[in-house]
């Protein structure tokens, strides 16, 4: 899962916030699924409100061609994880112990930055 991780291109990782980031390409190449799917369990995700958009989706500007400048929503590791759980393929299922091993891996170094 990490080589998985590692093809998607810049992910961007966040130690003050302890969370990685991905864009929606990043996803759908993530889970393997059409963007159009990705897409729909992010709406359902927001109007649910089963996470707060404003906290778990930052605004990225990306250069573009002819000095255009984009924004790229980019989805924090909570979001990555609940549209695993929506999608639920067995690449969503490695991505989740991935992330679980991730977040153990943050609280240890954690522990290890604040001594005995």
């Amino acid at each position: 899962m990490r080589e998985e991780i590692r093809h998607q291109g810049e992910v961007r990782l966040d130690r003050d916030q302890e969370t990685l980031w991905l864009t929606l390409r990043q996803l759908v190449e993530l889970f393997g699924r059409d963007k159009s799917v990705i897409s729909r369990h992010l709406k359902n995700n927001f109007r649910e409100w089963e996470l707060d958009q404003e906290v778990v989706v930052a605004k990225n500007a990306q250069p573009a061609a002819y000095g255009k400048i984009y924004q790229i929503d980019h989805f924090n590791l909570d979001v990555i994880i609940s549209v695993g759980y929506r999608v639920n393929c067995a690449r969503a299922t490695r991505f989740q112990q991935w992330a679980i091993r991730f977040v153990q891996t943050i609280l240890l170094l954690r522990r290890y930055d604040e001594g005995p």
